[in-house]
């Protein structure tokens, strides 16, 4: 008798699960010993970790050719779990537990979870609604996006650094954080577009300039390992808020391969 169950493509849906191992692992590190700066650093990792597999999953289904309904719904359940539940959880207990009083911080986080759960949700709608080619633009900022700004903000907070880490914990910049996921959430269910960067390829052509420039930012971000995810995440979810006025032209020199011809923009964008 025929096997009716869908065969899946291994290495893409690989990438996935390790997307989902890492957003597990690092929940249950929060739950079992909140509070505890040295476990919350080892989730942020993994958070962080989890953002590197499903950017892998996506590039490899797309170098092979091989994108599918199967893995597109695979993709949306590990990224509820690494994140939408783990950096609330994250964000919960290592921030919101100390500065929002009672149990607000956990409506707060909630707040972010649902709103992460709306955003996936609506992506497998457009996708599944979609005709012809895509737009290489997200509607509203993308979830790991999102939790990138979590964890690599709350890695401020738990930075070994003592000195960084009490001007931080004791400062004011504290109190931004509940307004910071408050906002988060509202923008991933938002109408901004958001760049994906799939015009950029493993075979993408750029100046000596943009390669000196990637090679100082890698440089950078190895010596300032605590700083930098946090620069680079904000950085992107500021982009978004800009990108409206910024010139097409530039738009496309940091997005794109310039040395591809110009899409049309399509009606229906990512999701």
């Amino acid at each position: 008798m025929k096997d009716d169950l869908p065969k899946i493509h291994f290495w893409p849906n690989l990438m996935t699960a390790g997307n989902l191992f890492c957003g597990f692992y690092a929940m249950q590190l929060l739950v079992t010993d909140p509070g505890n700066h040295a476990t919350a650093l080892t989730a942020i990792w993994l958070i962080l970790a989890a953002c590197l597999f499903d950017m892998l999953d996506g590039r490899i289904a797309r170098a092979i050719g091989e994108e599918s309904p199967f893995g597109r719904e695979f993709d949306s359940l590990a990224d509820i779990v690494s994140f939408g539940v783990a950096p609330a959880l994250l964000m919960h207990y290592i921030v919101l537990d100390d500065i929002v009083p009672d149990r607000a911080g956990w409506f707060i986080a909630f707040f972010y979870v649902l709103c992460g759960a709306i955003r996936l949700a609506r992506f497998n709608c457009l996708a599944a609604m979609a005709s012809g080619k895509p737009s290489r633009d997200f509607t509203g900022c993308p979830i790991p996006a999102a939790a990138g700004v979590i964890a690599s903000v709350t890695l401020l907070f738990v930075d070994p650094n003592p000195k960084a880490r009490d001007y931080l914990v004791g400062g004011w910049l504290r109190w931004t954080l509940p307004a910071l996921m408050v906002l988060l959430s509202i923008i991933m269910v938002s109408k901004l577009r958001y760049p994906s960067f799939k015009g950029l390829s493993w075979r993408t052509k750029r100046s000596i300039p943009w390669f000196v420039v990637a090679v100082l930012v890698v440089a950078i971000t190895i010596q300032y390992r605590y700083v930098m995810p946090a620069v680079i995440f904000v950085g992107y979810l500021f982009y978004g808020l800009v990108r409206p006025w910024v010139k097409r032209e530039w738009r496309r020199e940091i997005e794109e391969d310039p040395d591809e011809p110009e899409e049309a923009e399509e009606d229906t964008p990512l999701a």
